[in-house]
């Protein structure tokens, strides 16, 4: 067991969370959520020892070993891959390098055979000589295959480092395990199989993530950082959703028929308290008045925008046609005869690792890029609305949100711009923020309002959700179910592209193409090596992620 006692964390004069009490118990996995800022990250640093906390104490059960996922993919570069993975358990790779160290002496002597007995009894408790093999079995797991077993981490790329340290904080059977957006880099058979481990883990786990699919698949509780405190509700992400939203029902409901029964005992008050037969009554009532107390509804760190995507012309048959495109960059190809036909029902997901197709083709039917050859042709009936993965200059400029989105909005009138920066939550002031300042969140939050305000049939979205907390992505979630026109999109949120796209385009190593309809949980079924080829990997957030 792992718990906060009257825990309080404060940045300046900011407490990100204040008194905290809270026990996280074995055979449980719990999902740590909160907005932007909240202090997740910052959570997980003070359990692990990593931070100090400004008031209270952290306590863990004696002799348990806490593990968690180290952030710093540079930390192990020159060590083997083997053996970083065998360091998360500190205790047994000091042990395996005492001994090694004692044996490799040239004049052993007989104390050094007394402590080499002691190393190898403990050694031998720990389940040591399994170390390399239970190693090898996370690794492969993972999809680290043996032939990098030996290699520098140095040698590695982004993604395969994610997994070795993954596999390290995995390592040993931790009896406390801290992971923090452990599904980051990882493909969906690496995600499938960490989400098979954590079901079927013991002990105890605390895992931050941005990914709903996953915190549904493995969390039994969820520890919700809001309101300066934690709370925990037992059940999945989706369930502690449901009722945390009914919780705030409940208390504005509660608070309705208190404030009804404030008016009346004060009508009453007001109509019978110079009135001598009625006197007692009317003070019966003062009394009762007094006794009544409001539930106080402190505002959430979370904010939920309202997104909502209304075409204003109906889209015809004829969207979208690409025929034979074929775009080569710095002599490697991208995009390899790519031929199919969009239709007015079509909700596509374009997957894959091969990410730069999937841009480059947006930028082509954009009009951004000329292909090498073929050629694309909208129908007569779409207007298009584009999200590009990176704005770049559309930012680089000192002019206010408000004036920005004023140029791609029909209606000129300010209020009715300013509705929809108020929709995605640039209240009053923030209208006059300068695009120049504007961190990663909010960049997006302003392409989301574009895509509003155009009314556009057809929307085209390259990565929406990068920089976006959990909040934004089911906003966004949610808007895009409700858009009755045709999208095509690229997104690494399993349940927006489950529960969204009824069509998947994956573009391949090779820049080809495979295009079947159906869902994406159904591709990836019928496709049993389809899951090694999603790379999930995520920006850095130019927001807090705490």
């Amino acid at each position: 067991m792992i718990s906060a006692n009257n825990v309080t964390y404060r940045v300046g004069k900011k407490a990100l969370f204040e008194d905290v009490n809270i026990k996280f118990t074995e055979g449980n996995c719990y999902g740590l959520i909160g907005a932007n800022g909240a202090g997740k990250s910052t959570f997980l640093k003070i359990l692990s020892g990593e931070l100090d906390t400004t008031n209270g104490t952290i306590s863990v059960t004696p002799g348990e070993r806490i593990s968690f996922l180290v952030q710093d993919h540079f930390k192990y570069d020159e060590y083997q891959v083997l053996e970083t993975v065998i360091m998360g358990n500190k205790r047994l790779y000091d042990i395996m390098k005492e001994k090694d160290a004692i044996y490799a002496k040239a004049d052993f002597t007989e104390e050094d055979g007394v402590r080499a007995a002691e190393l190898e009894t403990e050694f031998a408790e720990m389940n040591g000589w399994e170390a390399e093999a239970d190693a090898e079995s996370l690794l492969n797991g993972l999809g680290v295959e043996t032939e990098h077993h030996y290699e520098q981490m140095a040698n590695l790329d982004g993604n395969l480092k994610v997994k070795v340290l993954l596999a390290q904080a995995l390592f040993g059977s931790p009896d406390i395990l801290l992971l923090d957006e452990p599904t980051n880099h990882l493909d969906l058979n690496a995600i499938e199989w960490l989400e098979e481990f954590l079901i079927n883990f013991e002990n105890t786990v605390i895992v931050v993530s941005h990914d709903r699919y996953f915190l549904n698949k493995v969390c039994t509780q969820i520890a919700d950082i809001d309101y300066g405190k934690i709370r925990l509700f037992a059940g999945n992400y989706d369930f502690w959703f449901e009722s945390s939203q009914l919780l705030v029902r409940q208390m504005k409901e509660e608070n309705r028929k208190k404030e009804e029964k404030i008016k009346e005992l004060k009508e009453f008050i007001s109509r019978f308290s110079a009135n001598a037969s009625k006197s007692k009554q009317a003070t019966s009532r003062k009394k009762a008045l007094e006794k009544i107390e409001l539930d106080a509804m402190v505002p959430s760190s979370r904010k939920y925008p309202y997104i909502d995507f209304r075409p204003e012309r109906e889209i015809g048959n004829d969207v979208l046609m690409v025929e034979g495109l074929s775009k080569t960059i710095d002599g490697e190809v991208i995009l390899k005869d790519v031929s199919f036909m969009i239709n007015r029902t079509d909700k596509v997901a374009f997957v894959g690792g091969n990410e730069r197709a999937k841009t480059v083709f947006f930028q082509i039917i954009n009009g951004e890029m000329e292909p090498d050859e073929g050629y694309y042709k909208w129908g007569i009936t779409t207007s298009q609305s584009y999200f590009p993965k990176d704005p770049g200059k559309e930012f680089d400029n000192d002019i206010t949100i408000a004036e920005w989105l004023t140029q791609y909005s029909e209606i000129k009138d300010a209020t009715y711009v300013r509705g929809f920066l108020g929709r995605m939550l640039f209240a009053g002031e923030d209208g006059v923020k300068r695009l120049r300042v504007l961190s990663g969140g909010e960049k997006v939050r302003c392409l989301l309002s574009k895509l509003m305000i155009s009314n556009a049939n057809v929307l085209i979205l390259d990565e929406p959700t990068n920089h976006l907390d959990m909040e934004s992505i089911t906003a966004l979630n949610n808007g895009l179910l409700k858009f009755p026109g045709v999208l095509l999109f690229t997104t690494r949120d399993h349940q927006i592209v489950q529960s969204t796209a009824n069509r998947i385009i994956e573009f391949m190593p090779d820049g080809t193409i495979i295009d079947k309809m159906g869902t994406y949980d159904e591709y990836l079924a019928a496709d049993m090596s389809a899951g090694k080829r999603m790379i999930y990997t995520t920006n850095e957030d130019d927001e807090s992620n705490d």
